[in-house]
C-alpha cells in the first residue's frame, strides 16, 4: 500500500495584493495553506523581497554592507537602479530617514522629491517607509502620496494615531498601505478594522506585525505571526487575511554584534560574513512563520534567501545525495571532557530447548521425489510469448492511465463541489451581512424617528406651557391695571349704613373684634 501525507484542508485563504504599474508589478498573497505547505494548498505568488534604499548617506552602516553600494550611496536613484538590475531585487523600499525631526528633519517636498526620482529610474515596485515619527510622517507621507498618484506604491508605516489621515491620502491617490501595530494580534486587526472603516479596500493593505532582528525578539514577531496566519487560513478572519511585510534588514544591520570588529569580538566569526548570516537565518525565520514580503539590505543575503525560496518552491535538494554522503562522511567530532567507561555486562548463555518437531520429517528419498515433481510443474508452465509482452505493457500502460483521470477527475469534481460550497457559504454571508445592515439601518432610521417625534413632543408641551403663562401673567396683568385706575378715579362715596348702632353697641362690636384677633 502506498504511503499517504495526511493533508489538512483549510477554508480562509490570504487576500492578494499588487503593487506597482506597468510589466513589472508584483503580487503578493493569495495562499490557501501555511508558508510552503504545496502539499496541502497553493502558494501562487512566491515571497518577494526588497532591497533598501536610504534617502541620505548612512553614517553607521558595517563596512562589509557599505562595500556593495559605495559609489551609490549619494544618489538614491542610482542605488535603487543598482539594486533592480545588478541585485535581482523585486522590489525598492526608500528609507527616509532624513525626514526624522531628531535629524536632517527635511521637509516634505523633498522626501517626495526623492521618492519621484527613485520611481523614474526603476520599473520595479517602490515601497515608501517613514521615520517612524507619527507627526512627521503625517506630512511626508500624504505629499509623497499625491505627488505620486497612479504609481501604486506601499506606504508605511501607517499607526493607529496616523491611520485617518495617511489612510484617507492613500485612497484619494490609489496608493496602498502598511497597518503596522506593536507585535500584538489583536492590535493588528484594530488597526485593519479601522482603515476598512476608513474605506481602504483589503486589497491594498499588508500587515507589519512589527519585525525583530535575530536575538532581539523574533520570537515574539515569529509567534505573533504564526497566530495571525492560523486566525485568517482556519478561523477565516477576514480582517488578518492580508500579506505580511517584514522589515528585517534595518534591524538586523544596526545590532551591536554586526559592527563589532574581528579583535573585540574573535569568537563571533568573520565580520564580513556574520551580519549575512545573522540576515540570512532571520529571514529563512520569518519565510517559514508567513512573510510575503522580505527587506535585505546585503546583495549577498538577498542571493542565498532566493536560492532557499526556490528549493523550498519546487522540492529540490541543495546537494545532491552522493556529495551529502561524502560530506557527512568526514565529519569527526570528539567529545569533549572525559566520560566514565561502561563496563560490558557479561550474560550468561541459556541452554537450548529442543524444538518439538509437529510432524514427521520425510525421508530424504521424499524430499527428492517431492523436488522433482515441482521441477515438472515449472518446466509445464507456458511461456508468455514475446509479442505478447508489449501488448501487456500497453495495457497496464492504459489501466493505469485510466485510474489516473478517474482519480484527477474525481479530484477535480471534489475540488469543484467544494468551491461551490465556499462560494455558496459566502453568498450566504455576504446575503446575512447585508440584510444585517439592512435591519440595523432600518432599527436606526426607527429610532431616529421616535427620537424626532419626542423631541417635537417635548417641545409643543414647552410650548403650551409657555402660552398658559403668557394668558394667566396677561390676566394678572389686566386685573392689576383695572385696580389701579378704580384707585384713580377717587375714594368711593360713602353710604349710611343700613343698620343704625347706638353708641353702646358700637363700643361692643370693637371690644369683639379686638378680642378676635387676640
Amino acid at each position: 500500500m502506498a504511503f499517504e501525507i495526511t493533508r489538512s484542508h483549510y477554508t480562509g485563504k490570504i487576500k492578494e495584493v499588487t503593487l506597482g504599474t506597468g510589466k513589472r508589478t508584483v503580487t503578493v498573497g493569495g495562499e490557501t495553506s501555511y508558508p510552503f505547505y504545496l502539499f496541502e494548498g497553493e502558494m501562487p505568488n512566491p515571497p518577494r523581497i526588497a532591497m533598501e534604499i536610504w534617502d541620505m548617506e548612512p553614517e553607521e552602516w558595517p563596512k562589509a554592507v557599505i562595500e556593495p553600494f559605495k559609489d551609490v550611496l549619494k544618489d538614491p536613484a542610482a542605488w535603487a537602479k543598482k539594486c533592480a538590475e545588478e541585485y535581482g531585487a523585486d522590489m525598492v523600499i526608500v528609507q527616509l530617514k532624513s525626514t526624522d525631526p531628531n535629524g536632517l528633519n527635511k521637509g516634505p517636498g523633498e522626501a517626495s522629491a526623492t521618492v519621484k526620482k527613485v520611481c523614474e529610474a526603476v520599473d520595479v515596485p517602490v515601497i515608501v517607509w517613514g521615520c517612524g515619527n507619527k507627526e512627521k510622517d503625517v506630512e511626508v507621507l500624504k505629499k509623497v502620496a499625491e505627488d505620486n498618484q497612479g504609481k501604486n506604491l506601499l506606504l508605511g508605516p501607517v499607526e493607529e494615531a496616523n491611520h485617518k489621515q495617511i489612510g484617507a491620502s492613500a485612497l484619494g491617490f490609489h496608493q496602498s498601505v502598511i497597518s503596522s501595530s506593536p507585535i500584538d494580534i489583536n492590535l493588528a486587526k484594530q488597526l485593519n478594522v479601522l482603515l476598512d472603516n476608513l474605506g481602504v479596500s483589503p486589497q491594498k493593505i499588508v500587515i507589519d506585525p512589527t519585525t525583530g532582528g535575530l536575538g532581539y525578539g523574533l520570537e515574539y514577531s515569529y509567534s505573533v505571526m504564526e497566530r495571525i496566519r492560523m486566525a485568517a487560513l482556519t478561523q477565516e478572519d477576514e480582517k488578518l487575511q492580508s500579506p505580511i511585510i517584514n522589515n528585517l534588514g534595518n534591524e538586523i544591520w544596526k545590532c551591536k554584534e554586526v559592527k563589532l570588529s574581528l579583535e573585540d569580538a574573535p569568537t563571533l566569526g568573520d565580520p564580513a560574513k556574520r551580519g549575512v548570516m545573522l540576515e540570512c537565518v532571520g529571514a529563512v525565520s520569518y519565510l517559514m512563520a508567513g512573510s510575503d514580503i522580505l527587506v535585505l539590505r546585503h546583495p549577498e543575503s538577498v542571493k542565498r534567501v532566493k536560492e532557499f525560496m526556490g528549493l523550498m518552491m519546487t522540492g529540490d535538494m541543495a546537494m545532491s545525495s552522493d556529495r551529502l554522503s561524502a560530506k557527512l562522511n568526514v565529519i569527526n567530532v570528539k567529545p569533549e571532557g572525559n566520560f566514565p567507561k561502561i563496563e560490558k555486562v557479561k550474560v550468561e548463555a541459556k541452554p537450548k530447548e529442543e524444538k518439538k518437531e509437529d510432524a514427521p520429517k520425510a525421508p530424504p528419498k521424499e524430499k527428492e521425489k517431492i523436488k522433482v515433481k515441482e521441477e515438472e510443474k515449472i518446466a509445464k508452465k507456458p511461456e508468455v510469448a514475446q509479442e505478447d509482452k508489449p501488448k501487456a505493457k500497453a495495457d497496464t500502460k492504459a489501466k493505469i492511465e485510466a485510474e489516473a483521470e478517474t482519480k484527477a477527475r474525481d479530484e477535480a469534481k471534489v475540488k469543484s463541489e467544494e468551491e461551490a460550497k465556499a462560494k455558496a457559504a459566502a453568498e450566504a454571508r455576504v446575503r446575512a451581512e447585508t440584510e444585517a445592515k439592512a435591519k440595523a439601518e432600518a432599527d436606526a432610521k426607527a429610532k431616529e424617528e421616535l427620537e424626532r417625534k419626542a423631541k417635537e413632543e417635548a417641545k409643543a408641551k414647552v410650548r403650551d406651557e409657555e402660552e398658559a403663562l403668557k394668558q394667566s401673567r396677561a390676566k394678572e396683568k389686566a386685573e392689576r391695571e383695572k385696580s389701579q385706575e378704580a384707585r384713580a378715579e377717587g375714594p368711593r362715596a360713602l353710604k349710611v349704613a343700613e343698620v343704625q348702632l347706638s353708641p353702646v353697641d358700637k363700643l361692643l362690636a370693637q371690644v369683639n373684634r379686638v378680642n378676635r384677633r387676640s
